[in-house]
């Protein structure tokens, strides 16, 4: 934006002046997006869902029903805003500041295409998983605040579902940034180029499909991720914490109006910003097909189509939430803390093991940091010594199959074991579930 500014303005305004500017612009470019991101989502999930269960979703505010959305937020503005006699007023205030806040500082770090980051700098991914976990204590100051008994439920339900699901989501991200070599968000498309499964092993086959997800670890970190961010954002079928059947409307029980409209803004941004994420680190983020060969005098034609191909993946992956919305039931407390810690966490520590692997088998010989030799008794030999001559695509290849190989089997273990644990209390008792027992 500074850049784009000064090639405008040229020397009329003194640099400080245009940074100034270019920095306000880029907040208020973000925060509308922001908005009117989250009121097309809210009018696309209505309708989905809505043809999921044979009904027309709203249709009669605007052209299908675009204008709806517009239509809510002019009556969150005029609702009376209601705060409980015995809440903390002040902390009651602040606690959906504090966590629409830091979801939006996500947009400043994320690309939205080749060359359109806000601010690029080299932690970036480090910046969006810190800054992603400060919402959790807006949601607790939410549930304490206002003296309800179902708000405390709902808050202490979601920080513990945001702090279990932290770690495989973490985990994921890191095993994209062993392979990477770097936690620049910018960077991690431009690795994602070439063909899908080889990447750029071959050069001058650049059709942008390259994608982290085609490899054995991309695909085992992006389910994981994946599963991980519908959980952060409290998305079917971890929306525990506002579960209205059981508390209510768990920590914002006690909100209304635009207050009740920042959270609502919130997890709605935060589900579009985190779906940002993984399109940039798995899905190959503004790669695509011709964007690589857009440069030089055709780049704005190239940064155009990157933007397309950016929005359409993230929309893509928004449907599939709405999609698991509609054809899955919530799950229980029991059943989602189980699944975090003895199904999501140890594959994911496997596959950053797996991550590891990859990097050994592309790097082994390119430097003699990475050379070593494995000493088996009596024997010392080079067990991959073959690779130090073999071309990019043996490596490729050779590291798609040893981690393809090695998450399968872990996958299948994990998912036996689990398994195995559910059925051998059923197996005791004789009885599927508590009530069948307490009969």
């Amino acid at each position: 934006m500074t850049d784009l500014l000064r090639s405008i303005i040229q020397d009329a305004w003194p640099f400080w002046l245009i940074s100034v500017v270019a920095s306000l612009l880029t907040i208020v470019i973000i925060l509308v997006a922001a908005v009117v991101t989250m009121m097309l989502m809210v009018w696309l999930e209505r309708r989905v869902v809505a043809r999921m269960q044979d009904r027309l979703g709203p249709n009669r505010v605007g052209p299908a029903g675009l204008l709806q959305s517009v239509a809510d937020g002019v009556k969150m503005f005029t609702k009376e805003d209601i705060v409980p006699r015995a809440a903390d007023q002040w902390v009651h205030l602040l606690a959906p500041i504090v966590v629409v806040a830091p979801v939006m500082l996500i947009f400043a770090v994320v690309p939205w295409g080749r060359g359109l980051a806000p601010s690029d700098f080299g932690n970036g991914i480090l910046f969006v998983l810190a800054i992603s976990s400060i919402s959790a204590i807006g949601l607790m100051m939410a549930g304490w605040s206002s003296s309800n008994k179902f708000a405390l439920l709902g808050a202490m339900r979601a920080v513990a579902q945001l702090i279990s699901y932290e770690f495989p989501a973490v985990l994921a991200v890191l095993s994209a940034v062993i392979v990477y070599g770097s936690m620049q968000l910018s960077s991690m498309p431009e690795l994602q180029g070439g063909l899908p499964f080889i990447g750029s092993s071959q050069a001058g086959l650049d059709l942008g499909l390259g994608w982290f997800v085609f490899t054995p670890i991309g695909l085992v970190g992006f389910i994981i991720f994946f599963i991980a961010i519908l959980a952060e954002g409290e998305r079917t079928p971890f929306d525990i914490p506002e579960a209205d059947s059981e508390i209510v409307a768990g920590h914002t029980t006690e909100y209304s109006g635009m207050k009740f409209a920042l959270f609502y803004i919130g997890q709605y941004v935060l589900n579009f910003a985190l779906a940002m994420v993984a399109t940039i680190v798995f899905l190959g983020g503004w790669q695509g097909p011709f964007v690589g060969m857009l440069t030089g005098n055709l780049a704005v034609l190239g940064g155009l189509l990157s933007l397309f191909y950016m929005l359409l993946k993230v929309w893509a992956l928004f449907f599939v939430m709405i999609w698991i919305r509609g054809a899955i039931p919530r799950l229980r407390v029991d059943q989602l803390m189980d699944f975090a810690w003895k199904t999501l966490l140890p594959i994911a520590l496997f596959n950053l093991l797996s991550a590891a692997i990859w990097v050994t088998i592309m790097k082994w010989g390119s430097d003699p940091a990475w050379t070593m030799k494995l000493i088996i008794p009596i024997v010392a030999f080079d067990l991959l010594g073959w690779l130090e001559t073999a071309t990019p695509l043996v490596r490729q290849l050779a590291a798609l199959f040893v981690t393809g190989v090695l998450n399968g089997v872990v996958v299948r273990w994990v998912l036996t074991i689990n398994h195995q644990s559910e059925i051998e209390p059923i197996q005791e008792t004789g009885f599927e579930t508590l009530e069948q027992q307490a009969v």
